[in-house]
């Protein structure tokens, strides 16, 4: 049975790095099949449709970054500045090493409706929980005023950005490496601060 959970955790695996990388309709379930190893009707064993590992993929990858959020609002003290940092940081090291995480929320304007509509469903309380709290943050002062609907979207889509499409940023001299990243998000954690200081 170990080996039968772990072809379906592979099979999940790959669908996720393929689908954030190349786009959910770019890619085949006989494409996945063939990069696990495994033959089309194995998949289908587990994952019924493509739509069903459509389905599966987006709740692992909404759960996954909701435990990285979580993870970060607990490790952090009270300060808001010190709380979005560590977010933006943790949000930011497995976008980096894993961009196919991100890249499947970008895919929700590329989805089909009913598929984007699940992965906004999955985000959509971890989303309306920060807007919730930067709102509070601002009430009392400890946050410049500002709307934070716009405020968390844009520094959710700068992450993404950053994150998903690097080579964008290639027209200003930036290069994907180690040290410029950390540079990019030091970068990011900088202008936030600077913008959402009382």
């Amino acid at each position: 049975m170990a080996r039968r959970t772990g072809t379906r955790e592979e099979i999940l695996e790959r669908a996720t790095d393929l689908f954030g990388t190349r786009g959910v309709e770019a890619v085949s379930l006989d494409q996945i099949a063939s990069d696990v190893g495994v033959a089309k009707q194995t998949l289908l064993y587990w994952f019924p449709s493509k739509d069903d590992l459509v389905h599966q993929v987006l709740l692992a990858a909404a759960a996954e970054l909701t435990v990285v959020v979580e993870a970060a609002i607990r490790a952090t003290g009270d300060d808001p500045l010190d709380r979005i940092e560590s977010v933006v940081k943790a949000v930011f090291r497995p976008a980096v090493r894993r961009p196919a995480l991100l890249g499947l929320v970008r895919e929700i304007g590329r989805l089909p409706v009913p598929v984007a509509d699940e992965l906004t469903r999955q985000l959509q309380p971890l989303a309306a929980r920060a807007v919730r709290w930067m709102q509070l943050e601002m009430d009392a002062g400890r946050l410049r005023r500002g709307d934070p609907k716009v405020v968390v979207a844009l520094a959710y889509a700068t992450v993404t950005g950053i994150a998903t499409e690097p080579e964008a940023l290639g027209v200003s001299g930036w290069t994907a490496d180690t040290a410029g990243l950390r540079r990019l998000r030091r970068e990011l954690v900088s202008f936030l601060r600077g913008a959402l200081a009382p």
